[in-house]
């Protein structure tokens, strides 16, 4: 089975990478369409930044960005790929649920709303669940770990027992090691170098490398011009086990991906399918 591209839509004014790009309902809807168009197998929308520092919203704001965007795209004459919400929220999610999406992905791992639990159990929805030390506020500040790779592993191990105990099947939890959140340079590095480690949650894993800060650190660049960056740490994310690739950037992205599955043998590449010259 070839890695699928999560394709992000932030309804969001401060988002780090596109924050006020898409905040107007119709920009978000078109850009969502533009996104499957380009690959996208899932569609995540998000209307509470999540970048370091980032303050919180209320509900009420986060409903509104949200729901109709969710709506048009979950709708029948939708761009027919599966919408996630991107929520610590339950009423978020709730909505979003009765609009069509069929995933929740909750950067807190059910700790800051523990009732989006039993709501994904009652409705058999897919659920992520992401590591992420602290809040938004404060996961950058000095983030520390023995093993980083392991604590993340242990972290997402408990957390799937959480999700379980509350009634949601195994066969719908996703694992997400929170790439940048709560994590120095080297720590991305790190999960990024062993992330086949985390193969044995036996979970589907999603990576989320795109555009981030550590990419800068990299290779110097600002968030804008950290494409190949993002090209890069995505096509090692899947040759390292990664499942979900969430992504600013679907065109380039699924277009490498499909280079690289190609040559590890994962995909099938036969003459008659060439299309270009």
């Amino acid at each position: 089975m070839t890695a699928r591209v999560m394709g992000i839509v932030n309804v969001t004014p401060d988002s780090f990478s596109d924050g006020g790009q898409f905040l107007e309902p119709e920009r978000a809807i078109a850009h969502g369409r533009e996104l499957a168009a380009d690959g996208a197998a899932v569609l995540d929308v998000g209307g509470e930044s999540t970048r370091p520092g980032a303050n919180a919203v209320s509900e009420r704001v986060e409903l509104e960005r949200t729901a109709p965007v969710v709506e048009s795209l979950a709708a029948a004459d939708g761009p027919g790929v599966p919408v996630s919400i991107d929520t610590s929220k339950a009423e978020v999610a709730r909505a979003a649920l009765d609009a069509g999406a069929s995933i929740v992905n909750d950067v807190t791992a059910l700790r800051a709303d523990p009732e989006i639990a039993g709501l994904c159990a009652e409705r058999g929805c897919e659920l992520v669940l992401m590591h992420m030390l602290g809040s938004p506020r404060t996961m950058q500040d000095n983030p520390t770990y023995d093993d980083v790779v392991e604590e993340v592993r242990a972290f997402l191990a408990g957390r799937i027992e959480a999700a379980l105990a509350a009634g949601i099947a195994e066969g719908r939890i996703w694992v997400d090691p929170g790439i940048g959140f709560g994590k120095t340079v080297e720590h991305n590095i790190e999960l990024l170098r062993r992330l086949g480690e985390l193969r044995a949650l036996g979970r589907p894993i999603v990576v989320g490398t795109s555009r981030k800060r550590f990419l800068g650190a990299l290779t110097g660049r600002q968030v804008g011009e950290r494409l190949g960056g993002t090209v890069a740490s995505n096509v090692l994310a899947l040759a390292s086990g990664a499942d979900v690739l969430r992504v600013h950037d679907v065109l380039a992205v699924r277009q490498a991906l499909d280079v690289a599955e190609t040559i590890l043998g994962r995909r099938e590449w036969r003459r008659g399918d060439a299309v270009a010259e």
